[in-house]
């Protein structure tokens, strides 16, 4: 019988949409530096701020765009130069968050959702203060603040400080959360590796920087990775997979009826955290991955530890259910004969 080759590991990077594709190649013919001032590099300029309209658009942005290389960078800029006293970030935050504000206070984490006792002590102290807290974590899934409830950032902002929303898992699925400044990574929703975004209400939170991007980021700016991050936005989404989110639901719940699933707080549809009940996280990836079954144990920056994952233990999660558990997740091309796929071959590995 023939392996399948089915990826579910889409929180790690997914496959650039075609229409990204084409827009990627389109973006390489104008070859110039848009920070040149000759006509070829004009050219690049005007495709470039078209690009960045566009971008605003489709995600209905009224501030400003920094184009970057990735959500790390994006994350180093608005945690590294944002002007505040200090940083307050959750304990559920991804490494790169910790490597851009190694300092920072942590947020504790109580079923599921931000601490409030611990919110209100770190809005309490003294300082003004840029606070971090992703929309959806990236190894369960659980969605920490969500476009429908606006409270964390209202309450970061009558404190007098400023609201940062790691969205690189909720963006180009979920509408944006209400923040101050937002993190994208194109290659998580179609687009390609190596550009990112990081969104701000207004350039007067950031200090300058020097260099382009309106003086907030040192480079020569991607335009084909602009012009292919803006196609993944608006030819994306949700509406445009290949499973509903009833036929994602069906997943989780046909998952969940074995008691298998890991759930802190309230799930995305998107990622699943899963527990084999006898095998190790090492031991399930080798297994499911000789079936044909691409999956990961946490995100893809620290899945090669063999340490307990510090985003299990920030939720609560018992070391010896940490060990044994692996992410699942979906993407714009997963079909519904995947997920039956994975179902039936994770009963079996398990049985």
């Amino acid at each position: 019988m023939a392996v399948p080759n089915i990826y579910l590991d889409h929180a790690a990077t997914t496959p650039m949409l075609p229409a990204a594709r084409d827009a990627w190649l389109e973006g390489a013919a104008i070859w110039a530096n848009p920070s040149s001032p000759h006509a070829a590099g004009r050219a690049a300029r005007a495709a470039l701020e078209d690009a960045r309209a566009r971008f605003k658009a489709a995600l209905s942005w009224e501030g400003e765009v920094i184009f970057t290389s990735g959500a790390s960078e994006a994350l180093a800029i608005g945690l590294g130069h944002a002007r505040v006293d200090r940083r307050v970030v959750s304990s559920v935050e991804h490494d790169a968050v910790l490597r851009a504000a190694p300092d920072a206070e942590r947020l504790l984490v109580s079923d599921g959702a931000i601490d409030e006792a611990a919110l209100a002590q770190a809005l309490g102290r003294q300082g003004r203060a840029v606070v971090a807290v992703q929309s959806i974590n990236s190894e369960t899934g659980t969605i920490l603040h969500s476009p429908q409830d606006a409270s964390l950032a209202q309450r970061v902002r009558e404190a007098g400080g400023m609201f940062l929303a790691d969205c690189s898992q909720s963006a180009g699925k979920h509408a944006l959360p209400e923040a101050d400044m937002i993190v994208l990574s194109a290659h998580k929703l179609g687009g390609p590796v190596g550009i990112g975004a990081l969104l701000v209400r207004d350039f007067g939170m950031l200090e300058p920087t020097g260099g382009q991007e309106r003086g907030y980021r040192a480079g020569t700016e991607n335009l084909p990775g602009a012009l292919a991050f803006v196609a993944a936005l608006e030819k994306g989404g949700p509406s445009s997979w290949s499973t509903s989110a009833d036929e994602r639901e069906a997943f989780r719940h046909k998952l969940q009826a074995r008691g298998e699933v890991l759930q802190p707080g309230k799930p995305c549809s998107h990622i699943i955290a899963l527990v084999s009940p006898r095998l190790s996280a090492t031991a399930m990836l080798i297994r499911m991955d000789a079936r044909g079954f691409a999956i990961s144990a946490g995100s893809a920056c620290s899945s090669g530890t063999l340490k307990q994952s510090r985003v299990l233990q920030g939720f609560g999660v018992d070391p010896d259910i940490s060990r044994r558990a692996v992410r699942v997740s979906i993407g714009w091309n997963t079909s519904p004969a995947d997920l039956d796929a994975f179902a039936a071959a994770w009963v079996d590995v398990n049985a």
